[in-house]
């Protein structure tokens, strides 16, 4: 693939949201298997910035997983080697280019905690990163609705097609993302635009309908059946269906052979209109991540897998998108049917 100005340029904005300045040491943190497109729009972008990357490079994983495991946002490439931890603390950007990216690696706290501030780029084509690098400020926005996450204290989620979700958000952990890793212990990711909150233990109970046209980003797949979830105390205790959609759902939590593969990992809502529901069709798989449909504005993100503060870690992971879905914070309705109450976050 040859490198394009444009996609530089792209590079440029998103490093200009984070302060990059000319002179600084930039450490771009990348494996053996990530992006080598990528890679060069990050180190050309950032010299022509003025400042200077430095590249540390680790070696990519062996597969030891019954299954394929796909866009986790827990990267564990680090294994938690001093040297590389050294290299990826204090104060300065870190860009993060691993395959699955930092953003649930057990690594991360304490990088964040060193003064580091790091941007997650997603694992997408950099003509998808070029797309949803525009002039739109999300943080306000995005910083209003983690803040009534924050003070929320039961989330609820409905739709015609069958949804009934309680969500207890007491002890919950909140976070946003918004774009710009632009202070000391911050991390953001590239696309952005979601308000997320991880719920502690035996906070989620109901049913999670997922209908034709929502999407399933561990398989990268829309489905063309209705699929039905029934939570209990956090756990999917049952997946309806008589579909291929079920079927592929059924088999993979099946095949991790651990409880907590079937628990709540986050739960939240899409906040970036200038993010495409339908941009999956345009892509092959190997050329996208799918992060653009987890940020599209008022879908409701269910995410089964790993939740420190629920205090479980598994490699298990689904991120399920739901259109026309209906979220309130306390009874206050921020997405209607599927589209963002913009009112409520001004």
């Amino acid at each position: 693939m040859k490198i394009q100005e444009k996609w530089i340029r792209a590079f440029e904005t998103m490093f200009r949201k984070c302060k990059v300045e000319s002179g600084e040491i930039v450490r771009l943190l990348t494996e053996t298997e990530s992006r080598s497109i990528n890679v060069q729009l990050a180190e050309l972008a950032l010299a022509r910035m003025g400042a200077v990357p430095v590249q540390i490079t680790v070696p990519s994983l062996p597969i030891n997983t019954p299954v394929p495991v796909r866009s986790t946002g827990a990267s564990h490439v680090i294994q938690n080697m001093p040297p590389v931890i050294n290299a990826l603390s204090g104060p300065g950007l870190v860009v993060d280019l691993t395959v699955e990216g930092l953003l649930h690696s057990p690594e991360l706290p304490g990088i964040l905690g060193s003064g580091a501030r790091v941007l997650m780029v997603s694992n997408e084509h950099p003509e998808t990163l070029e797309r949803l690098t525009t002039d739109l400020d999300l943080t306000a926005p995005v910083k209003k609705g983690v803040k009534m996450l924050a003070n929320a204290k039961v989330m609820t989620v409905t739709s015609a097609a069958g949804t009934n979700l309680t969500i207890n958000l007491e002890n919950a952990k909140v976070g946003g993302v918004w774009g710009g890793a632009d202070r000391p212990g911050l991390v953001q990711h590239w696309p952005g635009g979601i308000c997320l909150a991880f719920p502690a233990a035996n906070s989620v109970n109901g049913t999670l309908v997922m209908d034709t046209g929502d999407v399933n980003l561990t398989f990268k797949r829309y489905l063309e059946q209705p699929v039905t979830l029934h939570i209990e105390n956090d756990y999917v205790t049952r997946i309806e269906g008589k579909n291929l959609d079920a079927e592929l759902m059924r088999s993979y939590m099946e095949a991790w052979q651990d409880r907590d593969a079937y628990a709540v990992s986050h739960v939240g809502w899409g906040m970036n209109p200038s993010a495409r529901w339908d941009a999956l069709q345009m892509f092959d798989k190997a050329d996208t991540n799918g992060t653009e449909l987890r940020a599209f504005a008022g879908n409701f993100l269910y995410s089964t897998g790993a939740n420190d503060v629920a205090g479980r870690h598994t490699l298990g992971h689904f991120d399920l998108p739901l259109r026309h879905c209906t979220v309130a914070l306390d009874g206050v309705t921020v997405v209607d049917q599927g589209k963002l109450c913009d009112d409520v976050f001004k």
